[in-house]
């Protein structure tokens, strides 16, 4: 194939030029807000609907079905609790909701896509997950795109919000109440379980990266020097190695603030537009994704709903929208 310029370029793989096959997705809202110090992300999920998120799956041939929110206590009314791990009775029952009403979705045999939110409900969304394949006899990977690990524990928190302790709730660490969903922990394998684009580390963090065992974490440093694809490529090839396939974790403050201002705690250096679409085309084109969340999203922050409609257009682009 040529270019406008007449110099020949290698022709686009049909793989990706292949329709992706229709699903049956249900989209599920979890409004929860405690797991941080700043709130507006309760609202995440409506802008997101608002931003068309439906409509725009169903273009891409997609059967989507809103199954509204998860039940979720209202901060006001609750008393904080442990300072080393706020409300996290009240995560922990929200947790415990959204992890049965993926199960359903999955059972009914449909793809869920999950609504944050502030990021503590991916204790729920990936237990759910994990406890369907359980029952199978499969194991799931898990590929958690976040401009920080989330792998910290009540005993390292420094300021003893939950949605810094997800990750380290499914990979066993604690804190109990969200790792043991179902009974059992840990949800997921540290071998199988892949954090890309992480640039705000806690010190403490970088030992339970360790203690949990884990060798899959791509910073955004190894983004600059190695380029998307090849980090993709080896991150969707640990989290489905001896799996049914993985979950996807996208926190959109992965991003750039200059391109997503609307994030429960923004850090500059993340990944560009163009970045971060590559990475849901790459995640298309695979085509083992067994269900996604976007978290994170905080409309009273943002400008006119801008970080919505691109948390939109990335679920697009994972559910198979092309270019070309």
């Amino acid at each position: 194939m040529a270019n406008r310029s007449g110099i020949s370029t290698p022709a686009t793989p049909l793989a990706r030029l292949s329709p992706q096959p229709s699903r049956s997705i249900r989209i599920l809202g979890v409004p929860l807000d405690m797991g941080a110090s700043r709130r507006g992300v309760d609202m995440g999920p409506s802008a997101m609907r608002v931003a068309g998120l439906e409509t725009r799956l169903e273009a891409l041939g997609h059967h989507v079905t809103d199954g509204g929110n998860i039940r979720v206590e209202v901060a006001e009314t609750r008393a904080s609790g442990d300072r080393t791990a706020h409300y996290l009775a009240e995560i922990a029952e929200t947790c415990a909701r959204t992890a049965e009403a993926v199960v359903a979705t999955l059972e009914a045999d449909e793809t869920p896509l999950v609504l944050g939110g502030d990021h503590s409900i991916a204790a729920g969304s990936v237990s759910g997950v994990a406890e369907f394949y359980r029952r199978r006899g499969q194991s799931i990977g898990v590929i958690w795109i976040d401009a920080h690990a989330d792998i910290n524990t009540p005993q390292t928190s420094p300021s003893g919000n939950v949605h810094g302790m997800p990750l380290a709730a499914l990979l066993g660490l604690g804190p109990r109440p969200l790792a043991d969903l179902f009974g059992y922990a840990p949800k997921i394998a540290p071998e199988n379980t892949v954090l890309i684009g992480v640039r705000d580390i806690d010190a403490a963090e970088r030992e339970n990266i360790r203690r949990a065992g884990m060798t899959e974490v791509y910073t955004m440093r190894d983004i600059d020097e190695r380029g998307m694809r090849t980090v993709m490529e080896e991150a969707l090839r640990a989290a489905g190695r001896g799996t049914a396939g993985y979950h996807v974790s996208l926190d959109l403050d992965w991003i750039d603030p200059e391109d997503a201002p609307g994030v429960g705690t923004p850090v500059r250096g993340g990944a560009t537009y163009r970045e971060a679409h590559l990475a849901m085309e790459i995640l298309a084109d695979h085509g083992r994704l067994l269900s996604f969340e976007m978290v994170e999203v905080n409309p009273v922050i943002d400008e006119h709903n801008r970080t919505a409609d691109l948390a939109v257009e990335l679920a697009c682009s994972a559910f198979g929208k092309k270019i070309l």
